[in-house]
């Protein structure tokens, strides 16, 4: 299994942490991501996007540790849209450069199921058997919405992980 999706696996019972304004306004100004989706296997399931520190010890690390020690975390779940463009989008802290990870949980239990789930990265860094750097999954904020896209990446044979052909 690759081994940088394991927290993703694990991260069922801390669903809620970081919740708590994450979630853009229809209008969104202020400093945040909105991701344009690409490559999804179908409309099922939900989409969970998280933010972490631009550095490589917390990027997917453990949430609750990085929310107790006061460093940025933020998660926004939503329901796959079931036809159009998808788009998701995140507030951030503030202006700054922050890694992001985006989960396609299929089956919406909260968990990422390496046969089942897909994820993606902002710049689409190619995926081995650990987790990418931080600065390679990582978008500059400014005082405003940034645009980015994410293609989605999903399980093809034994062990490879990569978008869909």
């Amino acid at each position: 299994m690759i081994a940088f999706l394991m927290p993703l696996m694990l991260a069922g019972s801390l669903t809620e942490l970081g919740k708590a304004g994450a979630q853009c306004s229809a209008n969104e100004q202020g400093p945040s991501i909105k991701i344009e989706v690409l490559g999804l296997k179908d409309r099922q399931g939900l989409l969970k996007l998280e933010l972490y520190p631009n550095d490589d010890r917390d990027f997917l690390g453990d949430d609750a540790q990085i929310v107790r020690a006061g460093k940025p975390f933020r998660r926004v779940e939503i329901a796959v849209p079931q036809s159009g463009p998808v788009w998701i989008c995140i507030r951030a802290p503030g202006p700054g450069t922050y890694a992001l990870s985006l989960l396609h949980d299929r089956d919406a239990n909260h968990k990422f199921g390496f046969s089942v789930d897909g994820a993606g990265f902002p710049n689409n860094p190619k995926l081995g058997f650990s987790k990418p750097k931080a600065a390679s999954a990582a978008v500059r904020v400014g005082s405003g919405p940034t645009l980015t896209r994410v293609v989605m990446n999903y399980r093809h044979g034994l062990f490879s992980f990569g978008p869909l052909k």
